[in-house]
């Protein structure tokens, strides 16, 4: 599996229309802005493979990525952004939580938090929202390129130190898009997770 080598398949706004339950998923999502779609196209080495917006909330869909014929990286909606109407709220709890409880190929979710303001009462609403599903979470602490090298290895140390406590289990890195950091140990963890949960496919299928 070569992540570079991934290109847009297609964009639902309704868990109905979900492309087959096969192929193992990786699922980005982080509080608008906080660095999802830079993250997913430095992950793939490319400009535009998931649109950059300013706007919080410009992401309304679950767009999936197919890397070869192996695996998918499935672009959520970006939660906890403010002035948008319930209903669109209600359209993504109905559609990301379908997503995440019910999806038998999702492998893992990449939970994006920008380094300068990591685990806001938002994030701690999602790991809590997400904890039930049993889901391996890796956090991209974005945006370290932000912080000096003292503060992001305090950062980090603090992230693991909350996450102990908030989704026993996950694990988190610092990242950085623009400067490339982290990239090599976000796609190990991706790669480890679409392996595992190939070998699991089989004892699912009997």
């Amino acid at each position: 599996m070569r992540i570079e080598n991934a290109s847009y398949r297609l964009s639902v706004h309704d868990p109905r229309l979900l492309p087959p339950d096969s192929l193992p998923e990786i699922a980005f999502i982080g509080r608008s802005n906080a660095g999802k779609s830079s993250a997913l196209n430095t992950l793939a080495g490319r400009r535009r493979l998931a649109f950059v917006s300013k706007t919080p909330g410009r992401t309304q869909l679950i767009n999936f990525f197919a890397v070869d014929e192996d695996a998918f990286l499935v672009d959520l909606p970006g939660y906890g952004y403010a002035g948008v109407p319930h209903e669109v709220r209600a359209h993504w709890d109905k559609l990301v939580g379908e997503y995440i409880f019910h999806r038998r190929a999702l492998a893992g979710v990449v939970v994006v938090m920008d380094s300068r303001h990591p685990l806001t009462p938002q994030d701690q609403r999602l790991l809590d929202w997400l904890l039930p599903s049993g889901r391996n979470v890796h956090v991209l602490l974005s945006k370290s390129d932000k912080l000096s090298a003292q503060a992001a290895h305090r950062t980090l140390a603090q992230a693991r130190k909350d996450l102990s406590k908030v989704y026993p289990g996950a694990t988190a890195q610092l990242f950085s898009s623009l400067k490339r950091t982290g990239t090599a140990e976000a796609v190990a963890c991706i790669e480890t997770w679409v392996a595992e949960h190939k070998q699991k496919a089989p004892a699912q299928g009997e």
